[in-house]
């Protein structure tokens, strides 16, 4: 999904930064940090070193901070998960007196905790979604979603009926099914055997996907695979497009669900990403006017804690006996209380209406950017408080990963926390700042952010 930071952890000497949001007053890494940084070098595995060098130690709200004094103003909300901000103190409770209850796992033997949780989530879905499958990562969620498309797919029309459409650029998580879902050529080129019933069409997003953002598309690239409506189980889509934060026009997605109706195929929205408020909208397929067969949901549905969820039609959810569909960890009661509690705070603190109106200014903020280094920035995308800068090298629409990269760097070392360029070719500048962000830390970031640029492409 994105391109590796640079590998150097030699200490760089960075002017100091001393704002109420953000303050540097060390290099960048920091020297005592060395030692963790090269310890996990050591022990995990390489691809856990790709984003930059920065050692957390703490963080709240919407800073980060680390054990010599850094603060950073938090672009990442740990990748979309802090929708509530960093250890919100309701949701912190909530989690410390679940551990004193005395219950901290039960697998899949019933408890009144994952009850309410199943309940509410139920009901914070769109009529007819009644059912609620708890799980811990979103790519195991995008799992279970497939295999109940195809399980309803055989059902319907027998072994010819298994094919999932999924969209080019996509990403669905880094396990093998979830990774073969996905539409990002680097991250199936080392599969031997792609599954064959898993195939792609273009993302309308009238840039990486073509200027042609029109439904024919879609029914084009079927028959250009030899795909028949009848042998199609599911149509999977990220409700907005992870790395590139781009959306699909409503009228497409509209055709699309009109299309799955006639054909009886199940459409799967990804909101792993776009959930819980993210785009200004609680989910994130209210901007299309549509309502998915299956939900698959994670990330800002804690903030914080391991949980993801599949939320989908009676008719599909009991496809499967009792006993034989489950999961170790399904409805965590720690994880369980973080969500609850995440939830009323959503709720409470009307963080979906915060997202629409700050989202309101960094859209219009991040295009005003784009629209200065035309050269450089080939779209910016997003909805709410999502948004990503694609990065291009001038002349064209060649991503430049670089580019990103040292823009991501630079804000670091300026106290702005991005994580890794993502997207297409990894050459996004991806923005997401926790849903509880204030005007003023939201400009002063916009701000630092065009300082970045002007340094690095005048």
């Amino acid at each position: 999904m994105g391109a590796p930071m640079s590998q150097d952890l030699t200490p760089r000497e960075v002017p100091p930064v001393e704002t109420p949001y953000r303050r540097i007053q060390t290099p960048i890494p920091v020297p005592e940090s060395i030692p963790i940084l090269e310890q996990l070098r050591r022990y995990e595995p390489r691809s856990m070193s790709g984003q930059p060098p920065i050692v957390w130690d703490r963080a709240d709200d919407c800073q980060v901070f680390d054990a010599w004094g850094n603060a950073w103003l938090d672009w990442s909300s740990g990748v979309l998960v802090a929708n509530a901000g960093h250890n919100h103190p309701k949701i912190a409770r909530a989690m410390i007196d679940q551990i004193e209850s005395g219950l901290v796992h039960n697998y899949c033997f019933p408890s009144a905790l994952r009850g309410r949780l199943a309940e509410k989530l139920a009901n914070l879905a769109p009529e007819g979604l009644d059912k609620v499958f708890l799980l811990t990562t979103g790519a195991e969620a995008v799992e279970c979603a497939m295999k109940l498309a195809r399980t309803q797919g055989r059902r319907l029309g027998g072994d010819d009926r298994i094919t999932i459409v999924t969209f080019e650029n996509a990403f669905h998580g880094r396990t093998l099914g979830a990774q073969m879902a996905g539409g990002i050529p680097s991250l199936k080129e080392w599969i031997v055997n792609l599954d064959p019933a898993i195939v792609q069409v273009p993302f309308p997003d009238g840039f990486r996907g073509g200027a042609d953002a029109s439904f024919d598309v879609f029914l084009r690239s079927l028959d250009e695979q030899h795909v028949a409506p009848g042998q199609v189980a599911g149509v999977m889509s990220e409700t907005y497009q992870g790395g590139n934060a781009s959306f699909a026009p409503p009228e497409y997605m509209q055709k699309l669900r009109a299309w799955c109706d006639r054909h009886g195929v199940v459409l799967i929205l990804d909101e792993v990403q776009a959930g819980f408020g993210r785009t200004g909208a609680f989910w994130g397929f209210e901007h299309y006017g549509i309502v998915p067969d299956l939900i698959c949901c994670g990330k800002g549905i804690s903030s914080g804690m391991p949980l993801s969820a599949v939320i989908g039609r009676a008719e599909l959810m009991d496809l499967y006996p009792p006993g034989s569909m489950t999961s170790t960890h399904t409805g965590n009661p720690v994880c369980a209380a973080a969500a609850l509690a995440n939830l009323d705070v959503i709720a409470e603190e009307d963080l979906v209406e915060n997202a629409r109106e700050m989202g309101q200014i960094l859209q219009s903020e991040l295009r005003r950017i784009g629209a200065a280094w035309p050269q450089h920035v080939g779209a910016v995308h997003g909805k709410g408080l999502v948004a990503a800068l694609h990065m291009v090298k001038p002349g064209g629409a060649e991503p430049d990963a670089e580019m990103a990269a040292r823009i991501v760097m630079r804000s670091v070392e300026k106290g702005l926390m991005m994580f890794a360029p993502v997207g297409y070719a990894g050459a996004s500048v991806k923005i997401s700042p926790p849903l509880t962000v204030a005007e003023e830390p939201l400009r002063e970031g916009i701000a630092v952010l065009e300082e970045v640029m002007k340094e690095l492409i005048g």
